[in-house]
């Protein structure tokens, strides 16, 4: 079994080290926010730092909100870096900018270690279940080697080509995953308005062409009324800022994705940053002056 370290014991990073621990390996864990008592009490250590992390652990993960978290955690004061030691394996786990993956990798491996970027999709869902999709960009043979412990915390993992590349399906994830949601926002809106009930049309979509995983789940948040996370908005806008500033880079227009930020932007100014993505049916619901009643 191998010692690992965790940092960032959020929504999602919890449960995926809780998974890790009962998988049987020895956890060295790190939160700004504190360690869990229930992580603790099932034997995972706390570290007073990154740095520490690094020092005792030969996998590191990080599980973190946002790219400059990221850097933070691996460069700062006390990060990660400064505790590496030769042959180490970092993994970042949380959805970053491909561009400054790439950097971080090079940075990682100047310091003769491994950088292995494995953004996921499942929400907490996934994360509880040990069912997330993994995405991962890393050397073939470093992949091998923590494609096991991936396995504890995801059901499909795939190796998608070298550092960014995960990143980079993360987006693509993203991109769909949130012009989904809005879609099928927009259909239970006009199957409400027109007085429909959008629960049972929701039903009988499930098992037509249109049928998905965000209508039975989102689709269901919105119907009854349920935003609590989940996904945050926040972090869904984000992911679609990463999408449209690369997609700026590579000289193409997303013009689907950018209308959809723009109401996740709307969502955020209303104050449902906190809220699931699915909270996105509240700024259709305005434009349309009609609200999906609760069934």
């Amino acid at each position: 079994m191998e010692n690992i370290g965790f940092i960032g014991l959020g929504i999602m990073g919890k449960p995926m080290a809780e998974n890790l621990i009962k998988g049987g390996h020895s956890l060295f864990l790190h939160s700004r926010s504190g360690v869990p008592g229930n992580l603790i009490e099932q034997g995972g250590k706390v570290s007073s730092s990154a740095r520490q992390v690094a020092q005792n652990a030969d996998i590191i993960i990080t599980m973190l909100p946002d790219t400059p978290d990221v850097g933070k955690v691996l460069f700062g004061e006390n990060g990660v870096a400064q505790g590496l030691t030769q042959r180490k394996i970092v993994i970042d786990m949380s959805s970053i900018s491909p561009i400054e993956t790439r950097k971080f990798a090079v940075s990682i491996n100047h310091l003769g270690c491994y950088y292995v970027d494995a953004p996921v999709s499942g929400g907490d869902i996934g994360a509880k279940s040990a069912t997330l999709t993994i995405m991962v960009g890393a050397q073939k043979q470093v992949f091998e080697k923590v494609k096991p412990i991936l396995e504890l915390m995801g059901k499909r993992i795939t190796l998608v080509g070298d550092n960014g590349a995960g990143q980079i399906c993360k987006i693509a994830n993203q991109i769909i995953v949130a012009l989904t949601i809005e879609a099928v926002g927009e259909a239970l809106l006009l199957a409400s308005k027109a007085g429909v009930n959008p629960n049972k049309v929701r039903q009988a979509l499930k098992g037509s062409f249109a049928s998905s995983r965000v209508l039975e789940i989102h689709g269901e948040r919105m119907i009854k009324r349920e935003f609590n996370p989940g996904f945050r908005v926040e972090l869904h806008q984000k992911d679609l800022n990463i999408a449209l500033s690369n997609a700026h880079v590579l000289g193409i227009n997303l013009p689907n994705t950018a209308a959809t930020q723009e109401l996740f932007n709307a969502c955020i100014a209303q104050g449902d940053a906190k809220f699931d993505s699915s909270v996105i049916i509240r700024a259709l619901e305005k434009l349309a002056n009609h609200e999906i009643q609760k069934t």
